[in-house]
């Protein structure tokens, strides 16, 4: 049975945090899309259905999720020791430099502005267990769970701002139009759906990444000649 529905004010916060507005400098980041329009492996709305489809449901974007969702039970728990490892193993599966970056600037974004905005004291073990810097799935698991909402809903709303912000960078580079961007998300819906039940049965010792064209993607987007997107 999946959870109740979020009461009013947690899905206000939910809806802020998860909205492009929110300060964390998404739109920065093409997570390898660019080198992907480029080398013609994304060219149209098929192409990049089947792309973001692969990285959500075997890719990074599984990996996030279940990042995510044992971020929020080990803050919900009020477990520390928990919450460390999730942080310490969410950079240290970043398979390139600039995705690192890409996770660990929107992750301290997406903290600073949590704290100074929507301050909570459960968010208070994020800095006294993790000092470093935070992985983005990492900063909205604690915060979603120091907020009351549930992890099903955090996971969910997560993935969806992930596959939003990917379709809005290949929006831009194709192009395509923004009706198709719409199209592509709307296609992704199933495959959001079933990524976000597979986080919830996963051990962290059972994460792994089957998107390596994906992961090269990020390797090679450094050394383009003309970039508009920091990974």
């Amino acid at each position: 049975m999946g959870e109740s529905p979020a009461a009013p004010a947690a899905l206000y916060r939910l809806l802020a945090w998860m909205s492009p507005a929110y300060p964390v400098g998404a739109f920065s980041y093409s997570h390898g899309i660019e080198w992907a329009v480029e080398t013609g492996d994304i060219t149209d709305l098929k192409t990049l259905v089947d792309w973001l489809g692969i990285v959500l449901a075997e890719g990074s974007g599984l990996a996030d999720a279940t990042f995510c969702a044992h971020a929020h039970r080990a803050v919900t728990a009020g477990d520390g020791t928990a919450l460390a490892a999730v942080a310490e193993l969410a950079l240290a599966f970043q398979p390139t430099r600039e995705r690192r970056l890409e996770t660990s600037a929107q992750g301290n974004a997406f903290m600073a502005a949590t704290e100074a905005a929507w301050p909570a004291a459960p968010l208070a073990l994020v800095r006294a267990s993790w000092p470093e810097a935070i992985a983005y799935p990492v900063a909205v698991g604690a915060a979603t769970a120091a907020h009351g909402i549930g992890e099903e809903t955090a996971v969910h709303a997560l993935l969806h701002a992930v596959a939003a912000n990917l379709i809005s960078a290949a929006v831009r580079l194709v192009p395509l139009g923004q009706t198709d961007g719409q199209r592509a998300l709307a296609a992704l819906e199933p495959v959001v759906a079933a990524t976000t039940t597979a986080a919830s049965r996963l051990a962290l010792d059972d994460i792994g990444g089957h998107a390596l064209r994906s992961d090269i993607a990020s390797m090679r987007h450094e050394t383009q000649y003309t970039r508009l997107f920091r990974s």
